[in-house]
């Protein structure tokens, strides 16, 4: 999928929260505001796309997000336990109904046996109501793990926002 076709899956995003009246935000890691990047490329996003967060270091993640230094400690940053704190601490600092929240190693090194080139978390979350996170491995170079990760991304994201 090109980068195009990002921008489609966006702009079906953008018109599944503008009908609800619902607004988006972002907390990135290993894509570091890619997300954000495609989203802000729709014309009219400002009416449906709120903020983003991309917090890279740890350090990040506990200052903008709150997540906690425990979490950190004992699943690590790519973990369903730090994206599930990430996507809370988006919709806790912002005015999205929707958010979403994306850690990862995309290499080509920092894998681990456990946790390899190409694991990612991603983790989707209502204001009022639902949280779902989801385990991936992406295979590719670094700019295709990260690239796949934006895609899986805005799919859950959209995927929540119309109801599914």
């Amino acid at each position: 999928m090109a980068v195009n076709e990002l921008e489609t899956l966006a702009a079906a995003l953008g018109a599944a929260l503008s009908a609800k009246g619902w607004q988006l935000a972002t907390a990135e890691s290993c894509t570091g505001g890619w997300v954000a990047q495609t989203v802000t490329a729709i014309a009219g996003s400002s009416q449906w796309f709120d903020r983003g967060f991309v917090t890279y270091s740890n350090a990040a993640k506990q200052d903008m997000l709150g997540v906690q230094a425990a979490t950190l400690a004992e699943h690590g940053a790519v973990s369903e336990a730090t994206v599930r704190e990430m996507v809370a601490g988006a919709l806790a600092r912002s005015r999205a109904d929707l958010a979403l929240a994306i850690s990862g190693i995309a290499g080509p090194t920092g894998g681990s046996a456990a946790k390899p080139v190409g694991t990612v978390w991603i983790a989707w979350g209502l204001r009022q109501g639902a949280q779902r996170a989801q385990r991936f491995h992406f295979d590719g170079d670094r700019a295709e793990v990260r690239r796949q990760s934006v895609l899986a991304a805005l799919q859950g994201a959209l995927a929540l926002a119309s109801g599914g």
